[in-house]
């Protein structure tokens, strides 16, 4: 049976504690569907939940309007043999938290995940008195004050990890710019079967190209030629081969025969030519 299938409990492999983003973003893509939240502490600890069979899919940040692409999780995700089968982009909103009856003038650290803290820099840059200390996760950072009743201790949280953990929002939407969006990848063992649910009109790819004149601007002529739209192109190096690059492709569609074309016409000149997944493009979403 199909661990998608309708009615069925859903088991979710997150990133992070019940109350973190990648909880919220799970919880709207898979909004008419019953789930199991299984939290893990790295991406890495998430994609061996999904080999180990412990959760049936799994949801990962990729990439952030503001502070850009998480670029190891590209390796990972290429590295794990699981397929992209849909995708979410939610709205950051991120919250000051605390223990209540407290002020931001009692504060004296602020945890949170790196990127969070990337995130709201220009607030805290009102607040110096605040060091700002990096944790693995939003939600663990709001739990761990909770738990041990931590007073002058606050976290970069969501509303609903305030709620969930019973702790006080200080400051409301830090965030230093309000358009601010997550890109969440939903992945999972497809067996082979690389589509997504729904209507198939976004794909990523990766392929690798030498350090050649015209190699990549070749691609892309030939990918335009099939009127592919590019919405993004990630470029890493690959280790121990110097000045070769491993490239990263989403690509918008919509006539799926032409878009199959266009990736015969392009192995030619690629190596390593991977389809990560094929799908629907992702609503945006506030959380």
């Amino acid at each position: 049976m199909d661990s998608l299938t309708k009615n069925k409990t859903l088991r979710i492999a997150i990133q992070g504690g019940f109350g973190a983003f990648h909880d919220i973003a799970a919880r709207l893509y898979f909004e008419n569907q019953p789930i199991e939240i299984i939290p893990n502490d790295t991406f890495k600890d998430l994609f061996a939940s999904l080999k180990a069979r412990e959760a049936d899919v799994g949801i990962m940040a990729i990439e952030n309007s503001l502070a850009g692409s998480i670029l190891p999780n590209y390796t990972i995700l290429k590295e794990s043999g699981m397929k992209i089968i849909g995708e979410i982009y939610l709205q950051i909103t991120l919250n000051l938290v605390a223990l209540p009856g407290q002020s931001i003038s009692d504060l004296s650290e602020v945890f949170s995940h790196p990127m969070a803290i990337l995130q709201s820099q220009q607030f805290f840059g009102n607040y110096p008195h605040i060091r700002l200390v990096d944790s693995i996760d939003t939600a663990i950072s709001a739990k761990e004050i909770a738990e041990k009743q931590l007073r002058g201790v606050g976290a970069i949280a969501s509303k609903y990890a305030a709620e969930k953990y019973n702790l006080e929002i200080l400051a409301e939407g830090i965030e230093s710019n309000k358009m601010n969006y997550t890109r969440f990848l939903i992945v999972k063992d497809t067996n082979g079967n690389i589509k997504g649910n729904g209507r198939i009109n976004k794909s990523s790819v990766s392929f690798s190209l030498a350090h050649e004149i015209g190699g990549l601007s070749k691609i892309l002529s030939i990918l335009s030629y099939y009127n592919m739209n590019l919405t993004k192109i990630q470029s890493m190096p690959i280790p121990g081969r110097d000045w070769e690059y491993h490239f990263y492709v989403d690509m918008m569609f919509t006539d799926y025969r032409l878009y199959l074309q266009s990736l015969e016409a392009i192995r030619p000149f690629t190596s390593d030519l991977t389809i990560l997944g094929e799908y629907e493009k992702g609503k945006s979403v506030t959380g």
